[in-house]
């Protein structure tokens, strides 16, 4: 099952939280159901984390990647542009919890005094979680419990007191770092442009011309900017995303595949369907149906 999200207008995604009116995202992921054992590269105002359960797998913050071993998990920060993968298409099987900060801010001096201290560390991107160290791996337990608890009729009252024990733990962490000023990083800016004009425009004939113009780059700048934080190149995330907008109006509308390809941006039917094998394996027909068929949690 894949995290399902829109995008706000900033261009950063809106998570769609398993219930509604409470902001958190639960779920066991599998690495292989991505395609190529690739999650998209994306950003969003929820704070994630990650407890790899077998396995192992890579996952870049901001163009730093860093490998994750089975019992390990990483906590990634707000607006953090981040994203897993297996360059060796090898399995990893992990808990991923998205919740929003948010849900800790109970009053103004809670916020002030707990919360953004963290959330506007820029020395605390992201931080790898080891078993062996103690807070860490009371944060590792406390997901753990967050995740088993999630179909319980308190999960709400629960997870929110697990995710103040969680933060508890990264507060500490956190305040132990050297506080400093961090350049505004100028590339990770215009990649963020660029991806802007990719998510507004991915449904019409566009090219690497007019997605370099939007990060106002050159297009080698452009190619290297999306090589070092996503690993692929500009034409391959246009095309990435557009599959991914494919999958999501096969899964939640009855539109047929010829609707769903110009929709997406896709200039056939047929090519639309070629590609669409070539990543999941199956024909979206397929796919559509072993979705309605079987929802894994």
């Amino acid at each position: 099952m894949q995290v399902e999200m829109s995008v706000k207008n900033d261009r950063s995604e809106r998570v769609a939280y398993n219930r509604a009116g409470f902001p958190a995202y639960v779920r066991r992921g599998i690495l292989s159901t991505y395609p190529s054992f690739r999650v998209i590269s994306h950003w969003h105002d929820d704070v994630e984390f990650i407890h790899v359960q077998s396995g192992h797998m890579d996952y870049n913050i901001n163009g730093t990647i860093v490998h994750l071993k089975e019992g390990e998990g990483i906590f990634v920060n707000t607006r953090q542009f981040h994203y897993g993968f297996s360059k060796d298409f090898e399995e990893c099987i992990f808990i991923c919890i998205l919740i929003h900060p948010m849900l800790l801010c109970s009053s103004p001096y809670v916020e002030k005094r707990y919360v953004l201290p963290v959330m506007e560390n820029a020395c605390m991107p992201y931080l790898v979680l080891h078993p062996d160290q103690e807070h860490e791996k009371e944060i590792l337990e406390l997901l753990d419990q967050m995740y088993n608890c999630f179909d319980e009729e308190l999960f709400a009252i629960r997870m929110q007191s697990l995710f103040f024990n969680i933060w508890e733990n990264l507060f500490l962490l956190s305040d132990h770092m050297e506080q400093q000023t961090v350049p505004r990083n100028q590339h990770l800016s215009a990649l963020k442009d660029m991806i802007r004009f990719i998510y507004n425009n991915y449904a019409e004939k566009i090219s690497l011309t007019q997605i370099s113009h939007a990060g106002k780059v050159g297009k080698t700048t452009c190619c290297a900017i999306f090589q070092k934080y996503t690993n692929v190149t500009p034409i391959f995330y246009l095309n990435s995303y557009r599959m991914e907008k494919g999958v999501e109006l096969l899964i939640t509308t009855d539109k047929t595949v010829s609707e769903i390809c110009f929709e997406t941006g896709f200039s056939s039917a047929s090519y639309f369907t070629e590609t669409f094998r070539r990543i999941y394996h199956c024909t979206p027909r397929e796919y559509r149906q072993k979705h309605n068929s079987y929802q894994q949690f």
